[in-house]
């Protein structure tokens, strides 16, 4: 059996010390912590990245070229219920294949308009910023409710993703993920029901004569 190569080990780390800067942040996260998730020592952890600080700036690198290729994706597409699925589809891909990379940018994104400290100076900058393009929204300011949905999306998205992996069914996970993503933008997903319309009212009569004791 061929070895994987050094860049498939290297993306396996990120995304696994990824889901741990997720869960405990950046300060709260030792070498030790990251060195056991991914399996090696601490020297053998600091021979793929040179510190802490490389492997958490790797990881974000990792995700704003993997939301990237997803923007590129959905690019030439109009806004709009196709767009949003589109781009919902391939970001359940990457999630289910990279859990611990859309879990970091959902706790950076989640982390807006309280009083958390971001994990590094970059603000809402990179993969962030990436993922609100993908669904043209202005983090800022603009429309609220889609802000909400998109948002509450993300947070669905990454604890089903990590659910999915744990459950080891991941193909089995992938539709209704991405149909409670598609419901939480607003959007029914494969399969919904559409909502029954409303039952005809029974208008008054004109003539008082017509009305039945």
């Amino acid at each position: 059996m061929a070895r994987p190569t050094r860049q498939y080990a290297d993306e396996r780390i990120l995304d696994r010390a990824a889901g741990l800067f997720a869960r405990h942040g950046f300060a709260h996260t030792s070498l030790k912590d990251l060195a056991d998730a991914v399996g090696l020592s601490k020297a053998g952890l600091l021979h793929h990245f040179p510190s802490k600080e490389a492997l958490f700036q790797a990881a974000r690198e990792m995700g704003r070229v993997h939301s990237q290729q997803v923007l590129d994706r959905v690019a030439g597409l109009p806004a709009g219920a196709a767009r949003d699925r589109r781009a919902v589809e391939l970001l359940v891909d990457v999630a289910l294949d990279r859990p611990g990379l859309v879990a970091l940018a959902s706790r950076a994104i989640s982390a807006l308009g309280t009083d958390e400290e971001p994990d590094d100076d970059s603000g809402l900058e990179g993969i962030d910023r990436l993922v609100f393009s993908l669904f043209g929204v202005d983090p800022e300011g603009g429309d609220t409710e889609r802000l909400v949905r998109v948002v509450g999306m993300l947070s669905a998205l990454a604890v089903l993703s990590l659910s999915a992996n744990r459950a080891g069914d991941r193909t089995g996970w992938r539709p209704h993920i991405i149909t409670t993503c598609l419901d939480a933008l607003g959007h029914g997903g494969p399969g919904a029901t559409p909502p029954a319309a409303p039952a005809p009212t029974r208008s008054a009569p004109s003539d008082p004569a017509q009305v039945e004791d």
